[in-house]
C-alpha cells in the first residue's frame, strides 16, 4: 500500500504587434471587435478580454488589465478551497463513496482547467519541497491503481495506513514516499510504529509528465522503539511483475497545492508541509 502513493501555470503576460505608424492610441473596448482575430504583420491576436492599448511610433503593445490577474488569481483560490473542502473529511479518499469520488473529481478538473497547463521544464522549482498527501481516489476502492513501485507490503503482516508524505529535491532529482504504517502484532504484544521511506529518482518525460524509479525501501521504527537504527529491505523482495518505475501527470501546481493523475487515471492531491 505505502509504495502506491506517487504522481505550472503558463499565463503570458503581454504581447507586441507591429503595426503600421501610430503616435496615439485610446483604450479600446475588446467586446465591440466582431472578429475574434486581428491580424498584423507578425501574426494572429486573440482579442476576447478588455484591455489596454500602448503604441510608439510603430508598436502597439497590448496588456492585460491587472485586475484580470488578480480575479484569476482569487478564481483559483476560490477552487482550491472547494477541493480542499470536500476531500479533508474523506481520510484521504478511504471514506470517499462514489458521490464524493465524483465531487473531487469535478472540482479537480475545475482547477486544473483554470489554472492551465503546466510545464514542469519552466517551473520545477515549484515541485521542491515535502508534499502531505490529503487524498487519493485510487484509496477508496480498496485497490492502489497505477504503477506501483517499491517492495510488497501488506502481505506479510496487517497493516494500517497512516500519514503519507512526498520529499522532492530538485536538485538530486531525489522523490521519496514517506509512509506512517501500524503494523500488526501477536497477541498480546503491541502494533509496532513504522515510518518507510520509499527512495526514487524522477526524470522529466514530457512537459508535466514524471517518470520515477525505485530504488530502496527503508524503515524506521517511531515511538517506543525510536531507538532501533533504520533498517533497509532487501532489493529481492521487490516481485518481478513489478518494474521498479512508474508515471504520472502533474495537472495542477503552485505554490501550495499539486494535483496529480496517474496512469490509470487515479486522481491524487497533496499540499506543502
Amino acid at each position: 500500500m505505502a509504495s502506491s502513493v506517487l504522481n505550472f501555470i503558463l499565463s503570458p503576460s503581454h504581447h507586441q504587434y507591429s503595426v503600421p505608424s501610430l503616435s496615439s492610441v485610446s483604450p479600446i473596448n475588446y467586446g465591440s471587435i466582431n472578429s475574434s482575430s486581428y491580424h498584423s504583420g507578425r501574426g494572429n491576436c486573440n482579442l476576447k478580454k478588455r484591455g489596454i492599448c500602448r503604441s510608439s511610433s510603430s508598436v502597439v503593445e497590448f496588456i492585460e488589465p491587472p485586475e484580470t490577474q488578480q480575479s484569476k488569481d482569487e478564481l483559483i483560490g476560490s477552487l482550491k478551497f472547494k477541493l480542499l473542502s470536500a476531500v479533508s473529511g474523506l481520510n484521504r479518499g478511504l471514506a470517499a463513496n462514489e458521490d464524493d469520488l465524483r465531487k473531487a473529481d469535478d472540482f479537480a478538473k475545475e482547477l486544473e482547467s483554470t489554472g492551465g497547463p503546466v510545464d514542469l521544464l519552466s517551473d520545477l522549482d515549484k515541485l521542491q519541497g515535502r508534499w502531505k498527501l490529503i487524498y487519493s481516489s485510487a484509496f477508496s476502492s480498496r485497490t492502489l491503481g497505477g504503477s506501483r513501485p517499491g517492495p510488497p507490503t501488506g502481505r506479510l503482516l496487517p497493516i494500517t495506513l497512516g500519514q503519507v508524505f512526498q520529499r522532492i529535491d530538485v536538485f538530486s532529482k531525489d522523490f521519496d514516499n514517506i509512509v506512517e504504517l501500524q503494523l500488526g502484532a501477536p497477541w498480546p504484544f503491541p502494533p509496532v510504529e513504522v515510518t518507510a521511506t520509499l527512495a526514487h529518482k524522477f526524470e522529466i518525460i514530457e512537459s508535466c509528465k514524471i517518470k520515477i524509479t525505485y530504488e530502496k525501501t527503508t524503515v524506521k521504527t517511531t515511538g517506543n522503539l525510536s531507538q532501533l537504527p533504520p533498517l533497509d529491505i532487501p532489493h529481492g523482495l521487490r516481485p518481478p511483475s513489478n518494474p521498479g518505475t512508474g508515471e504520472f501527470e502533474v495537472t495542477f501546481l503552485d505554490s501550495e497545492t499539486r494535483i496529480t493523475r496517474g496512469d490509470r487515471g487515479e486522481l491524487r492531491v497533496f499540499v506543502i508541509s
